[in-house]
């Protein structure tokens, strides 16, 4: 089941950029941390208000951003 419904973007949160669930943490914050090393259990902990299924959601919104064609200029 997909976790997308988390990510929320409103132009009066972080300047309209994708965010988890309403919270001022922005999905790149996340990506960054995991990018970074940190384990789903470090950025838990860090961020007590995030739930296991908020970091689903962010893998799995830039998983679909990167999914679109790359076109070349002949």
């Amino acid at each position: 089941m997909s976790e997308l419904h988390r990510i929320t973007i409103d132009p009066d949160v972080c300047g309209g950029r994708p965010c988890v669930r309403g919270l001022r943490i922005r999905v790149k914050d996340v990506l960054d941390l995991l990018a970074a090393g940190a384990s789903h259990e470090e950025v838990l902990q860090d961020y007590p208000y995030l739930e296991p299924e908020d970091i689903v959601a962010v893998l799995e919104y830039a998983a679909r951003q990167s999914d679109h064609p790359v076109l070349s200029v002949a």
